[in-house]
């Protein structure tokens, strides 16, 4: 006579057929999260969760998505979400919006539409469900984030200062770079190792992060040097963040196997429209050679690039 099943193999066996499977699989992933990604311009990959009601797309500061395109006007397009069913409204933009390729006044719009708006920026419009978004931020931030530390990387810098200097130069805006770089790097991994060294950057950069306004973008820009792009804030002022930075990382204690690691920062600071730039390799330059002369004079301390 077979002998009845544990309570635990019971559980087990509540799912008694395929079917049944497939519906208990379906009710956990059910697409029905109406999302934005963005497939080029600035910020590709990134997913925009849309709400019910009004969602206001553009570069302006009010904008609920905010999209720094300079074909982009500041409210450009409005989606409206009801019932399960999202619309698009073009609000007079001066380039128009574009929905698989046909400038549209309003329309609903379907699962994989490709809406266009300004010169370079393309959003697909789709439906997710949780799994999607999770994979979808994960592919993100593989895309944007320095693997070791955690900070953004190289190409997201470049790509980011460039969106922020033409809006700095557009609306006549303060724009700041702060570049550090950690004082005989070389020297660390020497005699403690590159273990050692790892733990200095990553501990660097939480710290820095932690010291960050949230609009802030701090990089890592290759090796031991960082960056900070600092939206509407004034040399002086960048100035003044970099010391507390500087401060901050003499301040704290970084070990390896129970020896204290001496860690200072050298630090450069650039900013518009302080000097004329037009492209993020020249206000990049400008902070390096404020990092270089820094560095020339005697390191651990913060030195600010002036205009001609």
């Amino acid at each position: 006579m077979t002998s009845p099943l544990p309570d635990d193999d019971m559980e087990c066996t509540k799912v008694s057929s395929l079917a049944e499977l497939q519906q208990e699989l379906a009710s956990r992933t059910q697409r029905n999260r109406a999302v934005l990604l963005v497939l080029a311009g600035s910020n590709v990959g990134k997913t925009y969760n849309l709400e019910e009601g009004e969602t206001f797309l553009g570069r302006g500061q009010n904008a609920t998505i905010r999209l720094n395109d300079d074909g982009i006007s500041r409210r450009h397009a409005r989606l409206v979400q009801t019932g399960g069913q999202v619309r698009i409204e073009d609000l007079q933009s001066a380039n128009g919006t574009l929905v698989n390729g046909e400038a549209v006044t309003q329309q609903p719009l379907a699962d994989g539409d490709k809406i266009r708006l300004g010169s370079t920026t393309i959003l697909k419009f789709t439906y997710s469900d949780q799994l999607d978004e999770n994979f979808q931020q994960q592919m993100y931030d593989a895309a944007l984030r320095d693997p070791l530390t955690g900070a953004f990387n190289r190409k997201h810098l470049l790509d980011y200062l460039e969106t922020e200097i033409a809006y700095a130069r557009r609306h006549r805006a303060a724009l700041s770079l702060v570049m550090f770089d950690v004082d005989h790097f070389k020297r660390v991994n020497d005699t403690w190792g590159h273990v050692a060294g790892d733990t200095v950057l990553v501990k660097i950069s939480k710290l820095s992060i932690a010291t960050l306004r949230i609009e802030d973008v701090f990089a890592r820009y290759g090796g031991e040097e960082f960056c900070v792009v600092c939206r509407g804030v004034s040399l002086s002022h960048a100035g003044i963040l970099g010391e507390r930075l500087r401060v901050m990382v003499e301040q704290a204690a970084f070990d390896h196997e129970g020896t204290r690691m001496p860690v200072t920062i050298s630090v450069g600071v650039a900013a518009h429209p302080e000097i004329p730039v037009e492209n993020a390799t020249q206000l990049i330059a400008g902070a390096d050679e404020a990092l270089y002369q820094a560095k020339r004079s005697g390191r651990n301390r913060v030195l600010l690039k002036h205009g001609a």
